[in-house]
Order: structure tokens, then sequence, then C-alpha cells
């Protein structure tokens, strides 16, 4: 696998670098589920924080292969990542710069490739790791404000607007809480095709619109009749469900739907 040839030469590589404390990698290795699609989740300790210097960061970047191109990944929340592209082959690695102080704060324990004085070991058997879950409160409190707005975007005819809604409610809340009723980690709508019983993943489908009025409709009901489901299955007497906001929203829907 080039996935794990590149990992193993930048651990030769960054091993005689005095400012690297260790190598470690995560994602789809940790599972065994790499295969010749997968990106490579690289970790990078560091004694001195370089996370904040994009110039140094794709220095280090250069010395693990040939680099094309990267940039950082605020848009993702991750900052400290830099996303690149190598060739020769071509390969998609994450590269994460922490300190070892960053590296007990992990949604994973990675595989260790280079641990030059056995500092990331002791972090990983000291410290635990956190994979962040949705806040089901705070997925209740929005959930049919957003179901308004597409409402509003098709009523009024924004239809690609629309669309691009129904991306983010799987992304967000319905890719997640089926995940989560699967067993699985909520990794939006990663790997649903496998990892969702036949029924879920057929209720996940039905939410994917074409580009006309009734389309849009149709599945956004379904997705209410999801998310409903959902709740039901997983959330507890602690979550106060906004039925007000839901009947009034519906009371809409249904004004929105018989409008020609």
């Amino acid at each position: 696998m080039i996935q794990i040839e590149f990992a193993r030469n930048a651990g030769r590589v960054l091993e005689t670098d005095d400012n690297v404390i260790g190598l470690a990698v995560g994602g789809s290795w940790l599972t065994g589920q790499i295969d010749e699609f997968s990106d490579l989740d690289l970790i990078v300790v560091m004694r001195e924080k370089i996370s904040d210097n994009k110039s140094k960061m794709i220095a280090y970047a250069r010395r693990l292969g040939y680099f094309l191109t990267g940039f950082t990944g605020e848009h993702v929340g991750e900052p400290k990542v830099l996303i690149c592209l190598y060739d020769k082959p071509l390969l998609h690695v994450d590269i994460k710069f922490v300190t070892l102080e960053e590296f007990e704060h992990r949604v994973e324990s990675p595989f260790i490739l280079l641990d030059k004085h056995g500092q990331l070991q002791s972090v990983i058997d000291n410290t635990p790791s956190t994979f962040p879950y949705p806040d089901y409160q705070w997925i209740e409190d929005r959930f049919w404000i957003w179901v308004h707005y597409a409402l509003l975007k098709i009523g009024r005819g924004e239809l690609f607007e629309a669309l691009d809604f129904f991306g983010f409610l799987r992304m967000v809340v319905l890719g997640p809480l089926l995940h989560i009723k699967n067993g699985n980690l909520p990794r939006g709508v990663r790997k649903v095709e496998t990892e969702l019983s036949e029924s879920d993943f057929n209720d996940l489908k039905i939410t994917i619109p074409t580009y006309t009025r009734k389309s849009l409709l149709v599945s956004l009901r379904n997705s209410v009749s999801l998310y409903r489901k959902l709740r039901k299955s997983l959330f507890n007497d602690d979550v106060q469900l906004q039925i007000e906001t839901e009947e009034s929203v519906m009371l809409y829907f249904n004004e929105i739907e018989s409008q020609n």
C-alpha cells in the first residue's frame, strides 16, 4: 500500500530531526480499512509549536515526499492540520502538527510510528481519547428552524439552495444519529453504505431530492420522519423537545405543499 510506504518513509525522515518527538498515524489505518482510495492521517509531535506558521508546516511536508501543494484546515476546524497532495504516486495526506501537550487532546489513540523517548506512548497510556458526540439538545433546538429555512427556499423557488441544505442536514444531523443508532462513531455520512443497516440506509437514501419542487418537499418530509424516528430511539427525557416550534413549522409545511 502506498499509504504504508509513505508513512514509514516519513518516520525515517523525521527520526533525525531534533525538534520532532514522534510520529503517529490515525484514521483508517487503525481499523485496517486502508484501500487504494484512502488518504493518510499523520500526526507529527513537535518540541516547539509550528502549527501557527504555515511556512514551517509546508517545509516539513516537503521533506516527506514529492509535495505538490497543501493548505491548512481552518474550514473544518483544524488549523493545525496541513492538507496535502503528493505525487509519484498521487496521494492525499493530512498532517497534523501538535506539541506533546496538544497530543493529549485527541479523538482517537493513533498507531505510533516513531517515539524517540517513549513520550507518545506515555501520553496514550495516561490520558483518554474522546471522540466528539453530537449534543442532542443542540440539534433539537435548531432542527425545526432549519426545516423552516428549507421551506422558505423551496417556496421562493431557490431550489439550488434548498438542495445544498439536504447535504448539510445529512452531515450534521441524520448521518451522525444513524451511525450512533448502529453502534458506530458519528462521522457524518462517512461509510454509511457499509456501516448502516439496510433499512436505515434506505431511510437515508430517500432524503436525497432531485431538482424539482415536488422532490424537494418529499425529501424534506422524509427527513423530518427520519429525524422523529431517531429522536424517539436515541433521545432521553433530559432533552427538551421544541414541540410548539415543531407544530408551527409543520403547519407551514402543509401550506407550502398546498401551493402550486
